[in-house]
C-alpha cells in the first residue's frame, strides 16, 4: 500500500481512451443523479447519486447525501461532488457502521485475477474535502457471501479542514482465494467503502488483506460523530496498477448509459421520480383506451440493457398520488408488471370497466442494482 501526492498523479501509457475502461468506477465524477435530481436524501441501505450506495447500519438518519450540497467550488476539472452532512452528534456503538460505497460488477474487474498468483494491484484516487481532519477509513472487499469476504482496510489522512485534497491509495492484489471465489460475471466483483464512522466489531487494522468482512478501519474519524460535519468527495477512480493517472473523463452520454445498466426511469433527467408530477412527457402510453373488464398491455424498450431482469419496478401516476395508470378525462387504474425483461418494460392495465375513452399514461423506474 502506498500514498501518493497530487504531483505523482501522472498520465502514462495506461491513460484512458475511447476504447478502454481505465476507471472501473462508474459516476466517479458524481455527475449523474437520476433518483434525486440534485435533492437531498437520507439513505438507509439505498442508492443516492447513481451507483453510490449509502449505508446506515445502526441508528437511522445520521447523515444525508446531496449532489453539490453547500455549493462549494469543486476541484479544478470537476463540476459535481457527493456531499455528505452529519445530522447529529452520534456516538457509534460497537456493531454500527456508516459508509458510502460502490459495488463493481465482476465483468468490469475480471482482469484483476484476485485469488490467484497473478493478482493485480489497484490504485484508487479521489478528491475529498471535510470539515474534520485526521485519519479516515477506506475499505476494499471481495468474495462470495458476506461471511466469506476478504477485505483490505486502510487509513488515509485529511490534513486541512474545508480544503479539497487529492488522495491515492495503492492496494496489492490479493493472492489468497476468498470463499465463493472471485466473481467475473454480472454479480458483485469488488466493493469500495468510504467509512463515515463505525464501531469496533467491524473495524480492521490498516494496511493488510484479511479474511474478515471489515466495514471500517481501526482509528478512523467518525463523520457522524459531529453534528453538521461535512464530507465531500468527487473524482473517484479505481484503476489497475500501482500508479494513479489522470482522471478518466468519459462522455456524459457514455457515463449515463453505464448508470442506466443498473437504474433507469421514464422521467427526464432533471426530474425526481414522484407521484403526480403533472406531466406525461416520457410516460408509457396506451392510446385511446376504452376500458373493459379485460386487461390492456403497453411496453417500451429500455435505453440500455439491464444487468439482470429488474429486481424492482416502481410505477408513478402522472396526475394522482396513486401508483398506477392515469386516464385522461376519467379515472385512474392499477398497474401490474407484464413480461418485463432485461431489454424492455411491459405494464398492464387491470380491470378498467368504464367505457369512456382516453389516453392511459404511466411513469416508471426500474432497478437492477448489484
Amino acid at each position: 500500500m502506498g500514498i501518493q501526492t497530487v504531483s505523482q498523479a501522472l498520465d502514462y501509457e495506461g491513460r484512458g481512451s475511447p476504447y478502454g475502461f481505465k476507471n472501473r468506477i462508474i459516476n466517479g465524477a458524481m455527475v449523474i443523479d437520476q433518483r434525486n435530481a440534485g435533492a437531498s436524501t437520507t439513505p438507509a441501505a439505498t442508492y443516492t447519486l447513481d451507483r453510490w450506495l449509502g449505508i446506515q447500519a445502526g441508528a437511522a438518519s445520521k447523515y444525508s447525501v446531496q449532489q453539490n450540497v453547500g455549493s462549494v467550488t469543486p476541484p479544478n476539472g470537476f463540476t459535481k461532488y457527493a456531499g455528505i452532512t452529519s445530522l447529529s452528534a452520534y456516538a457509534v456503538t460497537s456493531a454500527d457502521y456508516y459508509q458510502l460505497k460502490q459495488l463493481i460488477e465482476g465483468y468490469n474487474v475480471a482482469d484483476l485475477n484476485w485469488g490467484t498468483t497473478s493478482a493485480s494491484s489497484i490504485t484508487v484516487s479521489f478528491w475529498v474535502r471535510s470539515s474534520l481532519n485526521g485519519s479516515f477509513g477506506f475499505v476494499v472487499a471481495w468474495g462470495g457471501t458476506s461471511a466469506n469476504q476478504r477485505a483490505y482496510p486502510v487509513l488515509y489522512t485529511i490534513s486541512a479542514t474545508n480544503t479539497w485534497e487529492y488522495k491515492t491509495i495503492t492496494i496489492p492484489g490479493d493472492t489468497t482465494m476468498a470463499g465463493g471465489g472471485f466473481e467475473t460475471s454480472n454479480n458483485t466483483g469488488i466493493q469500495i467503502r468510504f467509512s463515515l464512522g463505525g464501531g469496533t466489531t467491524n473495524a480492521g487494522p490498516s494496511g493488510a488483506w484479511a479474511g474478515t468482512n471489515y466495514q471500517t478501519v481501526v482509528g478512523d474519524t467518525s463523520v457522524v460523530g459531529t453534528n453538521g460535519a461535512t464530507f465531500y468527495i468527487t473524482g473517484v477512480q479505481l484503476e489497475r496498477g500501482t500508479q494513479a493517472t489522470a482522471f478518466d473523463y468519459r462522455p456524459y452520454g457514455t457515463e449515463l448509459a453505464l448508470c442506466q445498466r443498473y437504474y433507469e426511469k421514464s422521467f427526464s433527467l432533471g426530474t425526481k421520480p414522484i407521484q403526480n408530477v403533472g406531466s406525461t412527457s416520457g410516460t408509457l402510453l396506451a392510446s385511446n383506451y376504452i376500458g373493459t373488464a379485460s386487461a390492456i398491455v403497453a411496453s417500451t424498450g429500455f435505453m440500455v440493457s439491464k444487468r439482470v431482469v429488474p429486481t424492482t419496478i416502481t410505477t408513478y401516476n402522472p396526475f394522482a398520488a396513486s401508483a398506477g395508470w392515469s386516464r385522461s378525462g376519467s379515472g385512474d387504474f392499477a398497474a401490474s408488471d407484464y413480461a418485463t425483461g432485461e431489454n424492455s418494460i411491459g405494464l398492464r392495465v387491470d380491470g378498467a370497466t368504464s367505457t369512456t375513452s382516453g389516453n392511459m399514461s404511466i411513469h416508471w423506474s426500474v432497478e437492477a442494482e448489484l
